[in-house]
């Protein structure tokens, strides 16, 4: 089966969920994301540097409960974010360091347009401390991943990956930065394939079309 994701009309607005410090967020909202435009940035934690960054570049911002778990939102709660969205018209949902884990209403509302970023190679070291799990496995190459989230722990289809080499010196900061710098190119490149309508989703493949 074929899902086309994306449009290829008009401008996205897109939607940032993220935890932190926002490093993402930023390469969003200052790359070419070609139809896409972030108009709004959702973080579940009131002392999150994102929001600071969301003040500077003029982008609304707020601070929604998750409710009451750890890595998992309240369904209760997880219906109000979506609401929130839905009101401010919110076609693309880009997951940037979210620290928790969707199982319900955000991915029924925006199915096959809720994006993730990861710091490894899927399907290999997914989870926390993805660096770390390179550096002590002792693989050559890591990198990042650009995927259409899924009810899983970064399992859903791939859109982009970037590779980075390992050095022997590497610690987990030294890779670790060298992979954030490619995350914040392949991000917004996934992000202008998908507004632009080029993607195709057939079963695990994510397919880049032809097209503007």
């Amino acid at each position: 089966m074929t899902i086309a994701s994306g449009s290829a009309e008009g401008t996205v607005r897109i939607a940032v969920l993220a935890s932190g410090r926002g490093s993402n967020f930023e390469a969003l909202c200052s790359g070419d994301t070609g139809r896409g435009r972030v108009a709004l940035l959702i973080t579940d934690n009131p002392g999150a540097q994102v929001l600071k960054k969301a003040e500077r570049l003029g982008v609304e911002a707020v601070y929604m409960t998750p409710g009451r778990y750890r890595t998992r939102f309240g369904i209760e709660e997880e219906g109000e974010w979506v609401s929130f969205m839905r009101s401010r018209g919110v076609g693309l949902v880009c997951l940037a360091g979210l620290m928790r884990i969707l199982k319900g209403p955000i991915l029924e509302e925006y199915g096959g347009r809720v994006m993730n970023i990861h710091p490894s190679l899927l399907p290999s070291f997914p989870g926390l401390d993805a660096q770390d799990q390179a550096l002590r496995y002792g693989v050559k190459v890591s990198g990042c991943t650009v995927h259409y989230a899924d009810d899983g722990v970064d399992t859903g289809p791939v859109i982009v990956q970037r590779v980075v080499p390992v050095m022997d010196y590497d610690d987990v900061e030294s890779l670790s930065a060298r992979i954030l710098e490619q995350e914040h190119l392949a991000y917004p490149e996934a992000v202008r394939l998908h507004c632009s309508g080029r993607l195709a989703v057939r079963g695990r493949r994510v397919e880049t079309c032809t097209g503007s």
